[in-house]
C-alpha cells in the first residue's frame, strides 16, 4: 500500500514522535508518584548511567521501567506489518525488538530488576502497574 504521505510531509510527521516524556510516560509517572513518594521512595527518569537509559528507575532498589510504544518495540507487529513498506518498517522494528532484549540482558547480569509496560497498558490501567512497582519497592 502506497503512503497518503508525500516523503518529505512523512518525514516532518514522523519527526514529531518523542521518544521521552511521552503522554503515556507522563500519565504513568503522575500515578506513581502518589504513591511512592509518599512512601519514601525516589526515582529518576531518564537514567543514563545504565545500558539503554530506562524511562524511570529507583536507583537503591535496582529496578528499571521502561514504557515502550506499541508500534515502535513490536507490540501485535505480525497483524500490522503487511500493511508497511517491509525495506524499512521489518527491519527497524526487529531491530528494536533485539536491542530491547540485549538491554534486558545486560541490565539482569548487573543484577537489575527490568520492568516493561507497553504503552496502551500504562494508558488503560497505570494504576495496576504502580502497584506492581510497589510490591518490587518492599
Amino acid at each position: 500500500m502506497a503512503d497518503v504521505f508525500s516523503r518529505k510531509k512523512r518525514s516532518e510527521i514522523m519527526s514529531r514522535i518523542k521518544g521521552k516524556n511521552t503522554k503515556a510516560e507522563l500519565l504513568f509517572r503522575k500515578g506513581l508518584s502518589s504513591y511512592v513518594y509518599p512512601r519514601g521512595f525516589r526515582y529518576r527518569l531518564h537514567y543514563k548511567k545504565i545500558l539503554g537509559s530506562p524511562d524511570i528507575v529507583f536507583v537503591r532498589q535496582k529496578i528499571a521501567i521502561f514504557i515502550d510504544g506499541d508500534f515502535w518495540h513490536g507490540r501485535g507487529f505480525d497483524s500490522v506489518k503487511s500493511r508497511l513498506p517491509k525495506k524499512y518498517w521489518i527491519s527497524k522494528i526487529a531491530g528494536n525488538v533485539s536491542r530491547d532484549q540485549f538491554v534486558n540482558r545486560g541490565l539482569k547480569k548487573e543484577g537489575w530488576k527490568v520492568i516493561r509496560i507497553w504503552e496502551s497498558d500504562a494508558r488503560k490501567d497505570s494504576e495496576k502497574f504502580v502497584m506492581k512497582i510497589l510490591e518490587f519497592l518492599r
